[in-house]
């Protein structure tokens, strides 16, 4: 993370300097109207279903059938979007939502909507954006100088809680107007300028030399790097608590219109209105906070703000009072989670980068789901009131966290690739899908500098196993103690292959300081074995010998 006092251009765009990037500008504005889009189709789907049921909890299934894709999705989004062009990837998620919105028009049109099938395409259209979002978050860094990514992400939030402060208002007019079937027409019409927007995005795709990985492959890479990789490990543990003690605020705002504010359904209307406001005016000082104070500080200050806004939405029985407080803690959450997405970006590798984000979306979303059950029990067990001022009060401690997971700062020798000049030596016919494959790599460290050395093999092993290493060990030999030998496996020889295309300038500085112990740093000491090898020899003396095949490499 950048250090308080940041760069003169980030001082002097300010909030809305991203925006003069043509590129950025025009996916941005797209975007707010893609958003308007979402929120329109959400009011029409549950006008639409109170017409087709009578039942409570069909229509409570709307919302459901809209969000959870972008749950069960993201994970594998991220995956695909850090495999192939982003570009590609989200002009794809917003085709299918386009086709899926269009199918469900003609059958509104026609008369030919039930409840179920309604819900499928809320569902099916959900998806599409699931696969978008995770592409698009991570194409933002390379649409906008490193400087002014935090401002870039702080637009983004914008562009989403300036469409919810006004979306559902509009929506219930269109639908008033002209039918449930007009609101799924132009939710269908909203995503096409964004379509349109990376569709003439000239966007440089630099293909990886090395076929895709496999999805199932793709997705635990991703998750093995963000368990190794504290910096990440970090930020998700604590999107998941912040979104774990501040959830009561979304969760029970019906609540707190009704039983709190003695007030009805506009009321609520109102309340949303105040938090979206407060979002809005949160995220435009994402940049200018993080500038002059730093993320670490930052974080804790809103996370104080946030929870004294919400208990005073607890004791608060006045409607102004109530929008005042909910208006500073949605500023202060959007800020924070701002904050923490930022961060996501910087200290993610662009080959993880979507996956990283997919990661940071679930952890935020898990914990926001789990703390809506856990302040909703509390209410249901005392009272609203109680349950408000409790969440406060979980969320004005957040602080007291950075003491045990302070927010790591990160480098781009942490984060970008380094081009390996040797290429390892290959003897067998192999092939991308060999393996196991096992490398031993000896040092020869004189017994005295042990501990140290011992130590700095401590950091080499975790850049092994966020890059795509298992089984990682470290063996001394009884005879000779001056002999150490490190092992660690790849499934094939094309996941060792995309390893070593993922070491940083900070991997190759570990590896530097272990070699500074190694008195024969100077003798090329590495073995790669294939640990399985019946594959590389005749299963018959008279059978044809693999040696004379060639080798699947895809290299300089």
């Amino acid at each position: 993370m950048e250090a308080p006092g940041g760069s003169e251009s980030a001082r002097r765009g300010g909030a809305f300097q991203p925006l003069r990037e043509p590129v950025f500008r025009r996916i941005w504005f797209a975007s707010v109207l893609s958003n308007f889009g979402q929120l329109i189709l959400g009011v029409g789907a549950a006008w639409e279903m109170t017409r087709l049921t009578t039942s409570a909890s069909m229509v409570a299934l709307v919302q459901t059938a809209m969000m959870l894709p972008l749950m069960l999705v993201a994970v594998p989004a991220g995956a695909v979007a850090d495999m192939f062009d982003r570009r590609r990837i989200a002009m794809a998620g917003l085709g299918f939502s386009i086709a899926s919105a269009i199918v469900l028009t003609a059958l509104a049109w026609f008369g030919l909507t039930s409840p179920w099938v309604l819900l499928g395409f809320c569902a099916l259209i959900g998806a599409g954006v699931a696969l978008y979002s995770p592409a698009w978050q991570a194409s933002i860094s390379e649409q906008v100088p490193a400087d002014e990514l935090p401002a870039a992400i702080a637009l983004g939030s914008i562009s989403y809680n300036v469409a919810r402060s006004f979306g559902p208002a509009v929506g219930g007019l269109i639908v008033l107007a002209a039918g449930a079937q007009a609101a799924f027409a132009i939710n269908a019409v909203c995503y096409i300028p964004l379509f349109a927007a990376f569709m003439i995005w000239n966007r440089r795709h630099v293909p990886s030399r090395l076929p895709p990985e496999q999805i199932h492959r793709a997705i635990v890479s991703g998750a093995r790097y963000a368990f190794h990789a504290g910096p990440i490990r970090i930020v998700l543990l604590r999107a998941f608590l912040f979104g774990l003690a501040g959830a009561s605020a979304a969760a029970l705002a019906p609540l707190i219109a009704k039983d709190l504010l003695g007030g009805n359904a506009s009321t609520y209307g109102i309340l949303l209105g105040a938090s979206g406001v407060g979002a809005v005016a949160g995220a435009l000082m994402v940049s200018h906070l993080r500038t002059h104070f730093g993320t670490q500080p930052t974080t804790g200050f809103m996370a104080v703000v946030g929870g004294l806004a919400l208990v005073v939405t607890g004791f608060s029985r006045s409607v102004p009072l109530t929008c005042l407080a909910l208006f500073v803690a949605g500023g202060a959450n959007i800020l924070t989670i701002a904050l923490l997405n930022v961060s996501v970006q910087l200290a993610a590798p662009r080959w993880v980068t979507a996956r990283a984000l997919s990661l940071f979306s679930s952890a935020l979303t898990g914990g926001i789901a789990i703390g809506a059950v856990i302040w909703g029990a509390v209410a249901n067990t005392w009272s609203v009131d109680v349950a408000v001022v409790a969440s406060g009060a979980a969320l004005s401690v957040m602080p007291f966290l950075s003491l045990l997971l302070p927010l790591p700062e990160a480098s781009q020798a942490d984060v970008e690739p380094v081009k390996l000049a040797n290429e390892p030596e290959v003897g067998l016919a192999l092939t991308s899908r060999s393996g196991p494959v096992v490398i031993e790599i000896d040092y020869d460290v004189d017994p005295a500098q042990a501990r140290a050395f011992y130590d700095a093999m401590l950091a080499v092993q975790r850049t092994r196993l966020r890059n795509g290493g298992f089984n990682w060990s470290l063996a001394r030999d009884i005879a000779n103690p001056a002999l150490w030998t490190e092992r660690y496996q790849c499934p094939t020889w094309g996941d060792y292959l995309r390893m070593r295309d993922r070491i940083t300038q900070a991997d190759i500085d570990a590896q530097a300081l272990v070699r500074s112990f190694d008195r024969k740093a100077g003798e090329t000491r590495v073995r790669r074995r294939l640990e399985r090898p019946f594959g590389s020899v005749r299963w018959q003396a008279d059978s044809p010998d693999p040696q004379q095949g060639t080798i699947d490499y895809i290299g300089p």
